[in-house]
């Protein structure tokens, strides 16, 4: 069956939430790490181009993003979604904005739907306004990640500070009416002159709707959740066969916690591991004067049993200090070379699960790894599934996980699944 579904994520974990999403839906996903070969044509119902451009110039976002758009129009996919963060992670130079620009002018699209909206976890827009939990987007803990700081909560005023026209809202009161009285908001914003559209939604169901009203629009951005209700259209129209269930990966051996991100939830993830297994913390200073930290940590985990973790993260205090020391993107990709580096190191001495947290560290991690493709599996929690990987003839279980996501116990409960 041909590829029906298509994606362009902005980052890796991000990536691996968005097929979660279709596979609890049946479908069969594969991830692909960077742009796939020209002729290659994975076995799939849907494939997701995990890309590294969510905080890269805008320029290279673009170019990035429009070579991905041709590769799935060359497989012939009929809808293509722009993934992004469910906390709209953006400056005001992009790179939501310029990306989506582009893809509408490559596919001749009129306006586009911008819906971050991730209920289930906690992400809903009411009147324009982003909300993670109780808090407006500004008052979250986003207000201080290191690369981009949300530090405004209007969704219209975010979009309309970076593109290139004119963003409207969908009010709640609207969406639950249903996909018709959706389309027809859309098409009363577009006539308007109206770029781009932002719906109201604050439940699973309001996201359903919405997935529902896109089924004939070419280009979808937003989170993982407006995915939700696309499969769905196609499986109608008698593009998609019969629903299909997630296979765990198997891949026997010792586990390891790579944490990166600096979020409040790694930070109370990292906080509920440690007192379980072994610890190690990376520290930015040392790394800076050129110590082999890297070495330093295959030797300590060598020297442990059972699960491990291994971990770069700060609270926002130490993180403005770092940036300050070394520079916003230089502090970042410090911790993400060493942290990638020792992926590397462990898996040549038998590691094959490996839990990562943060979207960065995930891309520098599986590049370092040399992963090309995922095959995803079931959810850990909404989404962050298990992935499976294959590895110079060896199979690797992977859980990609964005720094704001899961409970305390998540990296607890991830490896009790593959027991």
């Amino acid at each position: 069956m041909a590829i029906i579904l298509g994606a362009i994520a902005d980052d890796f974990t991000g990536a691996t939430d968005l097929c979660s999403t279709w596979v609890k839906a049946g479908l069969r996903v594969v991830q692909t790490i960077g742009l796939p070969a020209p002729d290659e044509t994975p076995d799939a119902d849907a494939v997701v181009i995990a890309l590294k451009s969510r905080t890269i110039p805008p320029t290279e976002a673009v170019a990035q993003s429009l070579a991905a758009l041709d590769w799935l129009r060359s497989q012939g996919v009929r809808q293509i979604l722009f993934k992004y963060c469910s906390t709209f992670d953006s400056t005001p130079q992009g790179n939501i904005g310029p990306v989506t620009d582009a893809l509408m002018q490559a596919l001749g699209q009129e306006i586009a739907v911008i819906s971050p909206a991730f209920p289930k976890n906690g992400r809903t827009i009411y009147k324009g306004q982003l909300f993670v939990g109780d808090l407006p987007l500004a008052e979250s803990p986003m207000k201080d990640h290191p690369l981009t700081p949300m530090r405004d909560s209007n969704l219209i005023r975010l979009m309309d500070a970076q593109a290139c026209g004119r963003t409207g809202l969908i009010p709640l009161q609207i969406v639950r009416q249903g996909p018709e009285a959706i389309r027809a908001a859309f098409a009363t914003l577009s006539a308007q002159g109206y770029r781009y559209a932002v719906p109201d939604a604050v439940e699973d169901q309001d996201m359903l709707s919405l997935g529902r009203a896109l089924a004939d629009m070419p280009l979808v951005t937003g989170g993982s959740a407006v995915g939700m209700g696309l499969p769905q259209n196609l499986r109608e129209a008698g593009a998609l066969g019969a629903a299909l269930a997630p296979a765990l990966p198997s891949a026997p051996g010792r586990a390891v916690v790579l944490a990166g991100s600096c979020s409040a939830a790694t930070r109370a993830q990292i906080a509920h591991v440690a007192p379980l297994w072994p610890d190690y913390r990376i520290e930015i200073d040392r790394v800076a004067a050129g110590e082999d930290i890297a070495a330093e940590a295959l030797a300590w985990a060598q020297a442990q049993s059972g699960p491990i973790l291994i971990h770069g993260s700060a609270d926002p205090e130490e993180v403005a200090r770092n940036q300050s020391r070394y520079g916003v993107m230089a502090a970042g990709e410090m911790i993400e070379h060493t942290l990638s580096a020792i992926a590397q190191g462990l898996f040549a001495i038998g590691f094959s699960r490996f839990l990562v947290a943060g979207g960065e560290t995930s891309g520098a991690v599986i590049s370092g790894l040399g992963i090309s493709a995922l095959q995803i599996g079931p959810e850990v929690c909404p989404g962050v599934p298990w992935c499976g990987a294959r590895v110079a003839g060896r199979d690797l279980a992977l859980c990609l996980k964005s720094g704001n996501f899961g409970a305390p116990d998540m990296f607890v409960q991830a490896l009790e699944m593959l027991e």
